[in-house]
């Protein structure tokens, strides 16, 4: 049985069709037939139902379906890390990060590594649920930037900077900052935020944030791309709280008025890493400068 082999029959699975599965993984129909009985003669398994019409998967495919294709997507995923750590300089770095660091750090991060890694190819990946702990352990990322400190003792973070969180207002909004009224006073103010339903870290500084001052933002818009959140902000279809980092999109009529609260980032990355280029990158987040 090969690697090769269960991959023929997850995609046959998939398609239930012999001729198409065959086009897709790029040899005869008659080879991926001979694959598909030399796999189920070595099992003991009969894997596919099949006639002249139709394949179907028995009951024991359907159970080894389920279970390889986790499987396989571990083995790959641990291939492409091996090949990464192989390639060193010259290999491919994935980086995860929260929407509130595009326009400063993250850029100023991207300018240092390629003026001093300049082989070194990126992906880069802005995930919604947050989930960096999942990402680096499954080895779907390298590094993850995130705003809260990852506990585990496979994964090692340190913390790279603090910033204010900010109210983002239009420049004719009534709040000024020298008058800021508590946070109290926004109750009839139109909110566009993050759902605060949310799990990730930013929605729950938020509900702790507005449960501190004892009442529930009217939300008239929920987003959790910053971007957006600007725009409509600049339309004065209502305000935000956000990262003081919004503010270095230099977005027209908008202003950010600095809270007593602050927001962390972290870099974090798999403990005992064997990939050097790694290590050399979270160097370079160290030195990345913000104003």
């Amino acid at each position: 049985m090969t690697i090769q082999q269960i991959k023929y029959f997850l995609e046959l699975a998939k398609e239930l069709h012999f001729w198409k599965t065959a086009e897709k993984v790029f040899i005869s129909q008659s080879s991926l037939s001979r694959q598909i009985q030399a796999l189920e003669d070595e099992l003991e398994i009969k894997l596919f139902e099949r006639d002249k019409r139709n394949v179907k998967l028995t009951n024991s495919g359907k159970f080894l379906q389920e279970h390889w294709a986790e499987k396989i997507n571990e083995f790959d995923q641990i291939i492409r890390q091996a090949k990464k750590i192989d390639a060193g300089n010259l290999g491919t770095v994935s980086i995860t990060y929260p929407g509130s660091i595009t326009f400063e750090f993250l850029p100023n991060f991207l300018k240092i590594l390629n003026t001093n890694l300049p082989d070194l190819k990126l992906e880069l990946t802005e995930p919604t649920d947050e989930n960096h702990e999942k990402l680096l352990l499954d080895y779907r990322t390298d590094l993850a930037f995130s705003r809260d400190k990852i506990k585990n003792g496979n994964i090692d973070s340190l913390k790279l900077y603090s910033e204010p969180i900010c109210l983002a207002v239009p420049n004719n909004h009534w709040i000024k900052e020298k008058s800021l009224p508590s946070i109290a006073d926004l109750q009839d103010e139109k909110f566009i935020i993050s759902g605060l339903h949310q799990t990730t870290f930013f929605a729950s500084l938020l509900r702790s944030l507005f449960d501190k001052y004892g009442f529930e933002p009217r939300t008239t818009v929920e987003s959790d791309f910053g971007g957006m959140i600007l725009n409509l902000v600049s339309k004065e279809i209502g305000i935000s709280i956000l990262p003081l980092s919004f503010k270095s999109a230099k977005v027209e009529n908008l202003r950010f008025i600095k809270l007593d609260e602050k927001i962390d980032l972290y870099v974090n990355w798999r403990k005992n890493e064997l990939n050097k280029t790694i290590k050399k990158v979270v160097e370079y987040a160290k030195f990345t400068e913000i104003k």
